[in-house]
């Protein structure tokens, strides 16, 4: 095949981004839609760059060095990358390649201003912009200078932070090719960008405009603010005009500089309002063509506008697919279950299969669409309190749309007499039997077994089969209005100590101290057990020892060769036969279990080898027992003191009662829904084996980027749409720099909720009050449960912690979270281990750095941070 060096921008369009890369290919695309202006041009393409790579061999061993550099090794990627930008710039452009050059600019106008634009394959995707990654240079003349400036652009691949962009992305830096864009300058009036859909926000019926006098570098380097204004249904909704003191110009003889504006232009308006209007209509067009919202330039040029780039806003969260035009309301499902990292696509669609309301996906999280619930009083009514007491920013978050004239149409209860649909039913009066709750357990733990006795014959599309059925099981178990009745039970009596203990004794949280140590507690049970297990370890140092040098999971086979070994190994096997099924984020199913990766545990044990003395759990546990009981009596004998006491604390006693009998199996539900999973995904790691031994898959961990029913079809047809899996990996690889919203409406605006409070002090962070007392020490931000190191009297700030997080909790004094409510799980065992705790602190693993002294107001709902962070790196 003969190489093509050049081709002109009228010959390209965007299904050719190998050839011309992501810039060059978006504005082929760009010019051929109707009455969208393109400034002329051509591209060299990236069998040029080939070309010109060939002739220095040495860039090989130089890129190899560089794949092997860590991203964070700033000096080494710094002095690599500036050698091979110095190689590439010194060779000599082949006679062939040069002439094809010279010949596009003939056709252009030889002595034309041109810019000269990277154009590289991984540029401008769906999923990574790489904006400001290569470079541009402006108002460049003559041939000689243009073939150069060719040269730049193709090292500018090869710049800092253009490698450290990639080696972050997990791109290989031998597969990426840089094209170049040669395009006639144009020389504006004004120039700036134009974004679709609102790059705050994230509404899609929203588009903003950045601009301002002369080139856009002006905006693009900072230079000056821009007049923004904002579009919406046709129609300028605001603008903000800056006071733009310079601009950029292009001067005569090639090159750029900047200018002052005269006092008087400075304040005016660099479009009129009609103007913008015409431009956001360009934009719209242009998005219907690439069929996503963009980020474009724009200039213009006699009152005429030309576009100069175009690419996706890839920073904007995916709105979940309806199949109407109605306004829908979205609630993320990952805030409720303390887990908003995006999953797999057999996770999701497990959950999905297994909710008990119907979910729908965007950006690798699940959401539920709360829009008819909001639509009647009392529905809306039950709603946002069942929101509210969960986590008050998504009850803000639907507030601020209830607010929106219109979004949610408001239509009258169909049936006043009818309790809230949703709602929590309330306290009738009649305390359930104690005894449901060991009865419940029972009856989980003999439909966990029949699960696990009857799939071990299934395989193939019988298994599939089977796994249908159970799900319904799943459901019914979880469904079991006995099962809703006890959870209800004990959140209720929660919810009226805590509004009556404040009412009467003028007391925040009460019931947190009255939950301490509360029975049946399968999750605050399973991080006392660990402290169980450092206890058989602790007395022998070989085993310590050994346990310090582990590296991968295969060590529990090693560990009885130590003395003490086999004890040690035993304890660690029976608290994985027990607890083996959890692990972090683990209502995904594709997760890594604590049996699957035992290592996991082992820095934990070591923390409490370390920091506690034999007997830690069960002296901890009656340490809380008591000081609920305490508690307890000193509540009742002061209502007792106050008018109709009696009956004050006779009705405290029954909550009281209630609550340390039922609160404990809120935690149950999960483990039981945990401990099927367990047994679905053996059986589905099986059946993917078949398909590896069959040269179905080439890994038998690809199912997880299947949904269900995709496997299903896999299993039955042995056939695999073969780019499927690597589309997949990719998506889910983009989707971890997404941020997934509480709230999202399908205009696609991302709602956050605020707090509204005005009781805290000046600099602290407001979150949720969810479990009382105070305390004060180092904070240790652990992103990752395998990196925590945890010192007794640490706080622990975490983005979320989910039932597996519990073990940490036994070593920690306080606990700080980004995500959670009152209810949550993270906020039930802070109160059952009686840890101050403020969950809900938006952005708190950004805002506290690891090592600042800290204090943790965990009654009142709020962090003040005390000192500075320590120098030097962060520990954990």
């Amino acid at each position: 095949m003969t190489e093509q060096y050049v081709l002109d921008l009228h010959e390209v369009d965007e299904t050719q981004v190998a050839v011309v890369g992501g810039k060059g290919a978006h504005l082929g695309g760009l010019s051929r839609i109707e009455g969208i202006r393109v400034p002329g041009g051509f591209c060299v393409t990236t069998d040029a760059f080939r070309r010109i790579m060939a002739e220095a061999p040495s860039i090989d061993g130089l890129l190899e060095q560089l794949s092997r550099l860590n991203p964070d090794d700033r000096e080494a990627i710094r002095t690599l990358s500036a050698q091979i930008r110095r190689t590439v710039e010194g060779i000599a452009n082949p006679g062939d390649l040069a002439a094809a050059i010279t010949r596009a600019l003939g056709r252009l106008g030889e002595q034309a201003a041109y810019a000269v634009r990277s154009s590289a394959t991984a540029e401008d995707l769906p999923t990574a912009s790489f904006a400001g990654q290569q470079d541009t240079y402006l108002n460049v003349v003559g041939p000689a200078a243009i073939l150069q400036h060719v040269s730049r652009c193709w090292a500018s691949l090869f710049t800092e932070r253009a490698v450290t962009y990639r080696q972050r992305n997990g791109i290989d830096h031998r597969t990426v090719l840089m094209a170049v864009v040669v395009q006639r300058m144009v020389f504006p009036h004004a120039a700036g960008i134009l974004f679709t859909a609102d790059p705050v926000t994230g509404n899609r019926k929203v588009a903003t405009v950045d601009a301002g006098f002369g080139l856009g570098e002006a905006l693009v380097s900072g230079l000056v603010n821009p007049d923004v204004f904002k579009v919406r249904h046709g129609e300028v909704v605001a603008k903000a005009i800056a006071a733009k003191q310079r601009a950029v110009h292009a001067l005569p003889a090639g090159g750029t500089q900047e200018v002052a504006i005269d006092t008087q232009r400075q304040e005016q308006p660099a479009l009129t309002d009609a103007q913008v209007v015409r431009l956001v209509e360009l934009g719209r067009r242009i998005e219907a063509h690439f069929g996503r919202p963009q980020d474009i330039e724009w200039c213009l040029v006699d009152d005429d506008f030309q576009i100069v780039q175009s690419r996706p806003i890839t920073t904007l969260f995916p709105i979940p697919t309806a199949d109407d035009q109605e306004n829908h309301v979205y609630v993320s499902v990952g805030h409720g279950q303390m887990m908003t990292d995006p999953m797999k696509p057999l996770g999701l669609s497990m959950w999905r299969l297994t909710a008990m309301v119907p979910m729908l996906e965007a950006g690798g999280r699940l959401f539920v669409d709360v829009t008819r619930r909001l639509v009647a009083p009392a529905s809306r009514a039950a709603l946002l309190d069942a929101m509210g007491k969960g986590d008050p920013l998504i009850r803000d978050a639907l507030e601020t749309v209830l607010d929106r004239d219109g979004f949610v149409p408001s239509v009258p209860d169909a049936d006043p007499g009818r309790p809230p649909a949703g709602g929590a039913p309330a306290p009738d009066g009649t305390d359930p039997d104690p005894a449901i709750v060991t009865e419940l357990i029972e009856r989980s733990q003999e439909s966990v077994a029949a699960l696990e006795r009857d799939i071990r014959t299934k395989t193939g599309p019988a298994l599939f089969d089977f796994l249908v059925e159970a799900f319904e099981e799943h459901k019914r178990v979880l469904g079991d209005p006995l099962n809703i009745r006890a959870i209800m039970a004990g959140m209720q009596a929660t919810w009226w100590l805590n509004d009556k203990l404040q009412e009467w004794l003028g007391e925040k949280n009460a019931a947190d101290t009255l939950t301490l140590s509360a029975p049946d507690n399968v999750t605050s049970e399973m991080g006392l057990a660990l402290l169980d297990v450092a206890d058989v370890i602790r007395p022998h140092a070989e085993v310590v020892a050994f346990l310090q040098g582990v590296e991968d999971d295969a060590f529990l086979d090693e560990l009885a060769k130590p003395a003490g070994g086999t004890e040690a190994r035993d304890a660690i096997e029976a608290y994985l036969d027990r607890y083996g099924v959890r692990c972090v984020g683990e209502i995904d199913i594709t997760r890594p279990r604590w049996r699957e990766r035992p290592s996991t545990l082992v820095p934990v044990i070591l923390d409490h080898v370390r920091n506690f003395e034999p007997g830690a759990a069960e002296r901890r546990f009656e340490q809380g027992r008591q000081k609920a009981q305490k508690k307890e009596q000193d509540v009742l004998s002061r209502l007792r003191a106050l008018p109709d006491g009696d009956g004050k604390a006779d009705e405290a006693k029954r909550m009281i009662d209630r609550v340390r009998a039922f609160i404990g199996y809120r935690e149950y539900p999960k483990y039981d829904i945990i401990s099927r999973y367990f047994v679905y995904k053996q059986a589905l790691l099986a059946e993917a084996e078949r398909l590896v031994a069959a040269g179905v898959l080439p890994e038998k961990e690809d199912i997880f980027y299947f949904t269900f029913q995709e496997l299903n079809d896999v299993v039955r047809s042995h056939q695999v749409d073969g780019p499927l899996i690597q589309q997949r990996k990719d998506a889910f690889r983009a989707y971890h720099a997404l941020t997934p919203p509480r709230v999202l409406t399908s205009d696609g605006e991302a709602v956050t909720g605020a707090y509204r409070r005005d009781d805290v002090p000046a600099g602290a962070l407001v979150g949720v009050p969810v479990s009382a007392g105070t305390v004060e020490g180092r904070a240790r931000v652990v992103l990752d449960m395998a990196d925590a190191d945890l010192e007794a009297g640490d706080i622990l700030v975490t983005p979320f912690t989910d039932p597996s997080w519990s073990p940490l909790f036994v070593g920690i004094a306080g606990l700080v979270t980004e995500v959670g409510g009152l209810m949550t799980h993270g906020a039930v065992i802070a109160r059952e281990y009686g840890l101050p705790a403020v969950v809900g602190v938006e952005q708190a693993t950004r805002l506290i750095r690891d090592g600042q002294r800290i204090r943790v107001h965990g009654t009142d709902g709020y962090v003040e941070i005390l000192s500075p962070p320590p120098a030097g790196p962060r520990p954990s």
